[in-house]
């Protein structure tokens, strides 16, 4: 990150022909609509153009619970947030300074919810003002009486006029139109977002295509016309290529570039995309994408594909990995190789189907009957989602183990730029050795010193055997006695420990030494980063660390820790707050990885935690930072 964060830097303003140009470091727009009318579709065209072109961008989606809510309503508003900066962004800031809003009700939803900062510039689409139904426009009424508590400056736009001008249904012209104004408002290259919107829609007819520019254009001769500011967030030409993609795309692409062969999966919110993904490339790579009938089956034969020598890969949310635990037992147990990747929503049961947590940490650490060691690591961005792939298979493989990669929400739909990959022929995974089985190799045989052992493949000359859940010896032969049950625990554990030292210590962002660390692992790290660099340049004394592997966790902690004076973790899931009814130090349920530091370093570390379905903003990061060291650092 940068030494300097872009809102401090000093803007500047001039003229252009009528119109003020304000020249930023950075900007936070939003773009709300009713489900199905497109804004997601709209603020991610936006942010890709804007990664295009130079700048540094973070999305994240904005999505209602139910698949189809109600019209007209706050807790039916779908929409996306874009970030833009001069320097790379990492998470999606604080408040959001402009806001396009198809509605007043969809408008009133992030109000509510203190996303809109207090001279927030609004375009509202004024159709309602003047509706058919009273209903609608006593609605109207009121919103705007509740918007007046905040120093808004809001525009009205025809937005649904202007469009039927071109359109029969404005429902499918306004995120368009939306486009076109956000490309004036931005100084964003017009040529850049037609060629997005024919990828878009490269699989319409043309007339599609025609028809989408013709809104954009309109939005944009609207715009020029009728505002009387824009906003110029100077763009740089990178060093190096780039590219652009969301979270569960790099998934995709990591799968792939990977060498893993097979995705089975069964469709959740908000995983599903990485199997759209596939579907339209994996084929290529001799690759399979199969659609299972439901969780259960779809972990079952990704599983059954790699003990027959496949490199296999299963794709869930909360909910289905709760189903897959029965099978996830059976991997650890066979010690056969299987990547799993959970992007994690809010829970618990089916929660919040399209809302960001990471409440799935302990699950995915101990959520199987018995003692189920495998490897757990949390890709903290969208180009880590692509690494994360590559080293999961690899350590699958090489440890014949089940390894977890823990993505989420924020990450699943967020868009970012990030070098473009050089692949490398040591990604791909090794085709399995087919050779005759040497007389008296057991399939499996461990290592007494690592628990490893050699992979047979079903149909290998010499390699038959028969594979049980059951407790079982070398042979793979049932044996429950004492001795055997006990020794197997320990070599299956023990590749964990051998794992472990071949990484490397987490690295501390800020000073080696200070009153208080933060700790952060997945999503979080862009907030928390941020919100650290903020707080040392107002002298602060705390410094930042992210952890990629949860389970084994990265060496070298408590020593770490024993550098600052307090340990806090940073994560979106739930702990209770000391000064609740009946909460004392004793009972109190903290985050979960706060759960698992104690537990394993033995170092009283505290948490703060916020679960309200949303990324955390590093505002409010710091302002528990700052809190934080002025109690001096008491829980």
């Amino acid at each position: 990150m940068s030494s300097t964060p872009p809102e401090q830097a000093a803007p500047t303003l001039s003229q252009e022909a009528g119109h003020s140009v304000l020249t930023l470091p950075e900007h936070i727009l939003e773009v709300l609509s009713d489900s199905g009318e497109g804004a997601q579709k709209c603020g991610q065209s936006f942010g890709a153009v804007s990664a295009k072109m130079g700048n540094g961008a973070w999305t994240v989606e904005i999505i209602p619970a139910e698949i189809q809510p109600p019209p007209r309503t706050p807790d039916g508003a779908s929409g996306v947030r874009i970030r833009i900066g001069t320097q790379k962004i990492t998470n999606w800031g604080n408040r959001t300074k402009l806001a396009i809003a198809f509605n007043d009700q969809v408008l009133l939803s992030r109000h509510r919810l203190n996303a809109l900062a207090d001279d927030a510039i609004i375009l509202l689409d004024q159709a309602p003002e003047n509706h058919d139904n009273p209903q609608v426009r006593q609605e109207w009424i009121e919103a705007l009486e509740e918007l007046s508590s905040r120093n808004y400056r809001l525009i009205k736009v025809p937005l649904e006029e202007e469009c039927l001008k071109i359109v029969d249904n404005p429902r499918q012209g306004k995120n368009m139109f939306a486009l076109g104004m956000l490309s004036w408002v931005y100084l964003r290259d017009l040529e850049r977002v037609k060629e997005q919107i024919a990828h878009q829609f490269r699989h319409k007819a043309k007339a599609v295509y025609e028809r989408n520019v013709r809104l954009l254009e309109a939005g944009v001769s609207w715009a020029e016309q009728n505002l009387d500011f824009r906003f110029d967030i100077p763009t740089t030409t990178p060093d190096e290529d780039m590219v652009v993609m969301n979270g569960n795309t790099a998934l995709g692409l990591g799968a792939m570039a990977a060498g893993l062969e097979m995705c089975s999966m069964y469709p959740i919110t908000p995983a599903t995309s990485v199997s759209h993904f596939l579907s339209e490339s994996f084929d290529r790579l001799g690759g399979m994408v199969h659609q299972a009938e439901d969780e259960i089956a779809a972990i079952g034969v990704a599983l059954g594909a790699s003990f027959a020598g496949k490199v296999a890969f299963t794709v869930t949310s909360g909910p289905g990995l709760a189903l897959k635990t029965e099978f996830i037992g059976l991997a650890v147990m066979t010690e056969t190789p299987l990547v799993i990747v959970d992007v994690q929503r809010g829970g618990p049961s089916t929660g919040l189907p399209t809302k960001v947590e990471q409440s799935d940490l302990l699950a995915a650490v101990f959520g199987q009957p018995g003692d189920c060691p495998k490897v757990v690591l949390a890709p903290s961005t969208i180009e880590e989602c692509f690494h994360c792939m590559i080293t999961a298979r690899r350590i699958a493989e090489t440890f014949r183990c089940v390894v977890m990669v823990m993505s989420d929400a924020n990450l699943a739909t967020g868009q970012q730029p990030f070098k473009r990959p050089t692949l490398d022929p040591r990604w791909q995974s090794v085709q399995p050795d087919l050779s005759e089985v040497p007389v008296g190799t057991e399939p499996l045989q461990w290592d007494p010193e690592t628990g490893l052992s050699p992979r047979l493949i079903p149909g290998q000359p010499g390699g038959m055997f028969t594979a049980t859940g059951l407790a079982h010896n070398e042979g793979s032969h049932i044996r429950s006695d004492p001795e055997n049950n006990q020794r197997t625990m320990e070599l299956r554990s023990r590749k964990l420990a051998v794992l472990q030292s071949t990484l490397k210590p987490p690295v501390v962002v800020g000073p080696e030494h200070a009153d208080l660390l933060v700790v952060g692992w997945g999503s979080t790290r862009g907030a928390i980063e941020e919100a650290i660099e903020k707080g040392q340049q107002e002298g602060l004394s705390v410094a930042a660390l992210n952890l990629t592997f949860l389970s084994p966790l990265q060496p070298g902690l408590g020593e770490i820790f024993e550098n600052y004076k307090k340990v806090m973790t940073v994560e979106i899931n739930y702990s209770d707050e000391l000064d609740q009814p009946y909460i004392n130090a004793e009972n109190r349920r903290r985050g979960q990885l706060a759960w698992l530091l104690r537990a394993t370093t033995l170092v009283d570390v505290d948490c703060w935690t916020r679960v309200f379905g949303q990324p955390l903003c590093p505002g409010d990061i710091l302002d528990v930072i700052r809190g934080k060291l002025a109690a001096g650092g008491q829980s």
